[in-house]
């Protein structure tokens, strides 16, 4: 078995356990199955993860922070608040017609785990409520807290419906009307009193 050389070897271990979690699951994907894809010995993989739940956790921090480095440079771009928003709606508009979009994989990590204890589920919800909390930041530059609250609420469920009839093979429609609705939330700010 030949060792990965080229990058760090627990990052190797990571980006292998993330390309097979979002296409198979994390249920259906064996510690066995990631090492042999990882080609890394078992006590490399276990030096780097005691368990697999270590290694689920990890691979879903990578992905959030990739996911929120990717936005933070979007927003640099733009200047009002709305344009903030639309630029969130369009990072997924373009995730949903990658050859890399396979659904959330923090919808499939909240699906698969139930339990709120669940390291699993816990760090899940802590990127939607990180995706909520981005959005509820920006809207607050244009709205009272409490409006931005509510609307930060429904921009998620729009986004992530979307998401769902992206994955349902409907990705051109699903955000564009998932768009067009927050754009139309956004400019009237006298519905949501």
């Amino acid at each position: 078995m030949t060792e990965p050389t080229r990058i760090d070897k627990r990052q190797h271990i990571v980006e292998t356990a993330y390309r097979l979690f979002k296409r198979v699951g994390f249920h259906a994907t064996g510690i066995d199955r990631i090492i042999a894809e990882a080609d890394v010995a078992k006590m490399t993989m276990y030096r780097h993860f005691p368990s697999k739940d270590d290694l689920m956790v990890e691979v879903l921090a990578y992905r959030a922070a990739r996911f929120d480095r990717q936005l933070d440079r979007l927003a640099e771009q733009a200047a009002t608040p709305a344009q903030k928003i639309g630029t969130i709606f369009d990072w997924y508009g373009r995730w949903f017609e990658s050859a890399d979009f396979h659904g959330c994989l923090f919808a499939h990590a909240l699906a698969e785990f139930g339990d709120p204890a669940h390291p699993v589920f816990q760090v899940a919800v802590r990127q939607k409520n990180g995706l909520r909390q981005r959005m509820r930041l920006i809207l607050e530059e244009m709205m009272s807290a409490d409006d931005a609250d509510s609307v930060s609420a429904i921009l998620l469920m729009l986004i992530e419906g979307a998401t769902l009839m992206a994955r349902m093979g409907q990705p051109g429609a699903a955000i564009r009307d998932a768009r067009n609705a927050a754009m139309a939330i956004l400019a009237a700010p006298e519905k949501r009193q």
